[in-house]
């Protein structure tokens, strides 16, 4: 056997101790329980994935079938509807109401719910919670038909996104053309009536015999201002139905009113038959007075003519004089009869009309400032009664202080009434 050379060896030493050193440096890498160690995908892999957050819904209004009036039935198509419910326990389809002109109709709730076809179907109406809004959107119209976004929302949140917004406005009848129709002819026909009958007949003129032929009595404020109220309420009630269809609108306020100027009324007439009556009793008594002082003047002078001058003794000429001072005195109170005669029958002649402003505010003595005063303060509570059912489709409240003014404006008026000529 050979002898290997130390050289040889040497590299023999050198080849083992590097084989040594590279199975320590693989042990130093691995793991303690000898499992290798996962990559980055593995681990990826072996953790659960976090889930993504819901993507928010937006509900939108596709649709409006029917007609946007009040007191009508709405069908409202709402896209995600269904969606927009799941999402959280506050979203309550049926507390949704209609949004109008970006106004919340409160209290007005769906009567029928369709989440799965997205349908919402409301009876439009008014309720205590919304009837400020409703007069906000129909007050004031311009016509019988405007224009008008429409959605729907929760009464503390904010409307949907809609179709029908500015680009895309929805009809919003105010008045329904049909039944504005009717009314409007019902309303000028008794307005025409009405001025038919104050210029033909004696509706609103002073009560009596008609003067000289083809004339007519004098107009009479009381009746006028009676007649100028009830058209205002009259028209005003028919108004509002229309818009609100509510029966209910005739205020306290207005009763008391109406009561005023019936009393106005009254009262005059009171007064004027009674200056009538007293007149009539005057002329009454002073034409039987002169009917008997012309008999007895006709007694005295047939019994004159029986005593003869000539033949008279002292006692017939006693007789005489007495006689023709009775006579005297007679025709002297004849004379005074007939000057009141003329006067209570130029006072008693029917008078004709001047002009409904002249004849309203003027009485014999020239035009009066309490006739004026009363009729300035109709007008005015006029322009105030039509302003508020225009604007706001309710009839008027007046103050306790307001109708406490009219009233003593009336009663103004009625005192002057007792001296004042006709």
């Amino acid at each position: 056997m050979q002898t290997l050379k130390p050289r040889r060896l040497v590299q023999i030493l050198v080849l083992a101790v590097s084989l040594i050193i590279g199975v320590d440096s693989v042990r130093a890498q691995e793991t303690p329980d000898d499992q290798p160690t996962p990559s980055p995908t593995a681990t990826a892999a072996a953790q659960p994935s976090a889930s993504p957050s819901p993507t928010p819904v937006q509900p939108m209004v596709t649709q409006v079938i029917g007609n946007v009036e009040l007191d009508d039935v709405v069908e409202f198509h709402i896209e995600n509807l269904e969606k927009w419910t799941l999402l959280k326990e506050t979203n309550d389809a049926s507390k949704l109401v209609p949004y109008i002109n970006g106004r919340a109709i409160r209290g007005n709730y769906p009567e029928e719910l369709h989440l799965e076809r997205g349908r919402l179907i409301y009876h439009l109406e008014i309720t205590p919670d919304n009837k400020k809004v409703w007069i906000d959107l129909l007050g004031a119209p311009k016509s019988m038909r405007e224009p008008a976004t429409i959605s729907v929302g929760l009464e503390d949140g904010s409307a949907f996104d809609s179709f029908h917004e500015r680009d895309h406005p929805v009809t919003l009848t105010v008045i329904s053309p049909l039944y504005g129709l009717v009314a409007l002819v019902i309303i000028f026909a008794t307005l025409a009536l009405l001025l038919w009958l104050v210029r033909s007949t004696n509706i609103i003129r002073e009560p009596g015999p008609a003067p000289a032929m083809g004339k007519r009595r004098p107009y009479n404020l009381g009746r006028a201002q009676m007649a100028f109220w009830f058209f205002l309420i009259y028209a005003s009630y028919i108004a509002i139905w229309l818009v609100t269809s509510a029966l209910d609108t005739i205020t306290t306020s207005l009763l008391a009113l109406m009561g005023i100027s019936a009393g106005t009324a009254l009262g005059e007439a009171l007064i004027d038959n009674g200056k009538d009556t007293t007149v009539t009793n005057q002329l009454q008594d002073l034409t039987a007075e002169k009917q008997a002082l012309e008999q007895g003047i006709t007694q005295t002078q047939s019994d004159l003519d029986a005593i003869d001058p000539a033949l008279a003794t002292a006692t017939d000429q006693s007789n005489r004089e007495l006689l023709n001072r009775q006579m005297t005195d007679s025709r002297t109170r004849l004379n005074q009869i007939d000057q009141q005669l003329r006067t209570l029958s130029s006072q008693n002649t029917p008078s004709a009309s001047a002009g409904f402003l002249r004849d309203i505010l003027s009485d014999g003595s020239g035009y009066s400032f309490h006739r004026f005063q009363i009729f300035a303060w109709t007008i005015v509570l006029g322009i105030i009664f039509v302003s508020s059912v225009y604007n706001n489709l309710t009839m008027p409240e007046f103050s306790t202080t307001l109708l406490g003014l009219m009233g003593l404006s009336a009663g103004t008026y009625i005192g002057f009434k007792f001296p004042e000529q006709k």
